[in-house]
Parts: C-alpha cells; structure tokens; sequence
C-alpha cells in the first residue's frame, strides 16, 4: 500500500509520511501582474482596470496538511517525541543544495499512489503539537506544508496532468467483481491497518470514492476493516468530489 512519500532527486532519499494528507489544496498563479513604471503603476481615469503585463510562466503551489503520530508507529522504536518522526521533513526546506554558486532547498518529488508525482521544493512548513507527555515531549503533530512546483514546459505539464487523470480514473476492478483487503502492517487499536482509500482506488478508480465502497458493502467503520475481509465492488455512480480521507478531520 503506497503512503504520500517525499522524494530527493540529488541523494534518492525517501521521507514517507505516516498517514496521507487530510487535505491537499492547489493553487495556480498565472504569469500576470500590473503594468506599471519603477515607482508606480500605470493606469487610466477611464480605465475599469489596471494595465496588465503578461509575462509567461507562473507559479503552482500544493498545500498538504499532515497527521503524525508516536501511537500510530509500530515495533520497538517507536519514538518519545513526534519530532523525531517530522524532522526529515523540516530538513528539506533548509538550504541543503547549491545551484550556480547559490544555496537553496532541494530538489524533492511528491509521489502518492499512481496519480501524484510532482517535483518541487518545500517553501513553507508549519507544525502544531499536542498529547504532550510529562517530560513535555508531544506524541502528535498537525503539520502543514507549501510545496511549489519546479519549472517545466507547458506541454510537459499539461501530459502529466492527463496522464494523473487517466490513472485515477481507471479501475483495476470490474463492478460486480471483489477486492481483497490488505493490511499495510500499521494495525493499532481502533484501526485494522487496512487503507480503504487506496481500496477505493483499486475498485473505483479514485480514492475519492471510499464512501460508495463502504455504503455497497454496508461498512460503517472503514478504519476497522479486517485485513483478508472480501468486498464486492458496485457499479460507478457520479463522478467523485473533494472529500476527506475515511476517518479524517481537520487539524
């Protein structure tokens, strides 16, 4: 079962998250912005709206928001603090690399499943603690992240797009056949270990689409589905919306 991961090109590293995002929003800024002199814009009395220049490019931002949690880690190492497991992160926005003689953050991908693989470096990233224990370590962690998209061709962009599309919308299940649950290995109490998001994907196409598996099979707790447990997939129904991860909240 594949979690969002963190890819750095330079040194292969891998930084997997314990869960995938609760949410991930994207932002796409045009290469627009108002005409104006070295001091001041320009415009018009008769103008309805300031000149524009167009300048090409633009900027293509994900926010991802991230759960942690020390409970959640399985075998002897489970750490005392949270941040031992969101420091790697953090790490990818220093300026570890160096392009033409200047410092920068690295190169890094984010891979989920088979429908995300964007490259870009890590702007911004914010953390908020809880479940602090007596010394004062905190055992979860709500953190949030600003990763903007590197350079690439227009063509290259609008593919890869396409591409993510097909891929999301292509079941590996016919309707009236089954899929069986596998546990990932991270079973906790009150959680079998058994992702039903990428289930859905299997069955439907789309994660997105975890509450139509759950309704046809009459699952009302997706989080505890045993591992091996055989589902009948039903057949498509509209097209699926923005919907939260089965289980999630906000932080």
């Amino acid at each position: 079962m594949e979690r969002v991961a963190f890819l750095e090109d330079s040194s292969g590293l891998r930084v997997d998250c314990l869960l995938n995002p609760e949410t991930v929003q994207v932002t796409r800024l045009a290469g627009v912005r108002p005409r104006g002199v070295a001091d001041a814009r320009l415009t018009g009395a008769g103008l309805a709206d300031d000149p524009l220049v167009f300048t090409g490019g633009g900027r293509t931002e994900l926010v991802l928001d991230l759960l942690f949690d020390t409970d959640l880690v399985e075998g002897p190492t489970r750490p005392q603090d949270v941040r031992a497991l969101t420091r790697p992160l953090w790490m990818l926005a220093e300026n570890s690399a160096t392009e033409h003689g200047w410092l920068r953050p690295p190169l890094v991908r984010l891979v989920w499943g088979k429908t995300w693989n964007v490259p870009g470096v890590i702007v911004a990233i914010a953390e908020r603690f809880d479940a602090f224990g007596l010394t004062g370590s905190p055992r979860r962690s709500w953190l949030r992240l600003k990763l903007v998209r590197v350079a690439e061709a227009a063509d290259e962009a609008r593919e890869g797009f396409a591409d993510e599309l097909a891929a999301a919308s292509t079941p590996t299940a016919a309707p009236g056949s089954a899929v069986v649950a596998t546990g990932d290995g991270s079973a906790t109490p009150g959680h079998s270990g058994v992702r039903f998001d990428l289930l859905a994907h299997d069955a439907l196409g789309s994660p997105l689409r975890w509450r139509l598996l759950a309704e046809h099979n009459r699952i009302t707790d997706p989080l505890a589905v045993p591992a091996g447990t055989t589902l009948a997939v039903p057949p498509l129904a509209a097209p699926p919306t923005a919907d939260a991860t089965p289980g999630g909240g906000q932080p």
